[in-house]
């Protein structure tokens, strides 16, 4: 198990951070901090070996934060600030995540993590975990807003954006998104494109007629340029 500590000065950024540190079976998150003297206070009575940091914070910034430690823990920016990358790599960071993060690119962050933390302890490395996430987060409404991946029922894209529609609201999420970038935050199993504005969850499929495909009240088209590798996808 990896110690770790994230730092940010937001409370919905320690949110997303907990969420997702949550996920992963060999982390074991000690504190949540909202400042580099809240860090510090911990690294003293703690042993940590992650540290996920934020850069921009009040009084001291993650990077006078990092400079000031004799003996740091590993550590993976997390910033809404691009132009910080370089220095963070100056600064021997494990990773430079940007927000909102995408939980696949927190996978790999970690992932480099733990096989370095194996590497100094003289360990075999172990198999690296690649957990399923069950939920994503997309922009709306000027908020990160959560979404169960088991309450989608279909997707529908409107040029520049998209709308999610789930079983728990009959009014949809809008977003600002592409469908193909909605399809790298699904899962691929359970999850299908059956025309170029649509995708279907497999599994709220109620039934299909005539190239339509019935999700509560909504009857979803298929393609002819979908449709040979959806009915091989359902079996049939």
């Amino acid at each position: 198990m990896l110690n770790c500590i994230a730092v940010d000065d937001e409370s919905l950024a320690l949110d997303l951070l907990e969420d997702n540190i949550q996920k992963i079976p060999f982390l074991n998150l000690i504190k949540r901090c909202k400042n580099a003297f809240e860090a510090v206070d911990v690294l003293q009575k703690e042993h940590i070996d992650l540290i996920f940091l934020d850069i921009q914070m009040p009084g001291i910034t993650g990077v006078q934060f990092l400079q000031s430690l004799k003996n740091s823990p590993m550590v993976i920016f997390v910033t809404a600030y691009q132009q910080y990358a370089l220095e963070g790599f100056n600064l021997d960071v494990i990773d430079y995540l940007l927000k909102p993060i995408d939980f696949e690119r927190f996978l790999k962050a970690v992932n480099k993590a733990y096989e370095l933390y194996n590497l100094r302890s003289g360990k075999q490395t172990a198999e690296i975990v690649e957990p399923v996430s069950d939920s994503i987060f997309v922009n709306a409404d000027y908020s990160l807003v959560k979404i169960k991946i088991n309450e989608i029922t279909f997707i529908e894209g409107l040029k520049d954006y998209i709308k999610i529609h789930v079983n728990s609201s009959a009014k949809p999420v809008i977003t600002r998104m592409t469908m193909k970038g909605i399809e790298e935050k699904l899962p691929s199993a359970g999850f299908f494109r059956v025309h170029k504005s649509f995708i279907i969850s497999l599994d709220k499929i109620e039934s299909i007629r005539n190239l339509k495909i019935k999700i509560g009240t909504a009857q979803i088209p298929v393609s002819e340029h979908y449709s040979e590798d959806f009915f091989k996808a359902i079996g049939q």
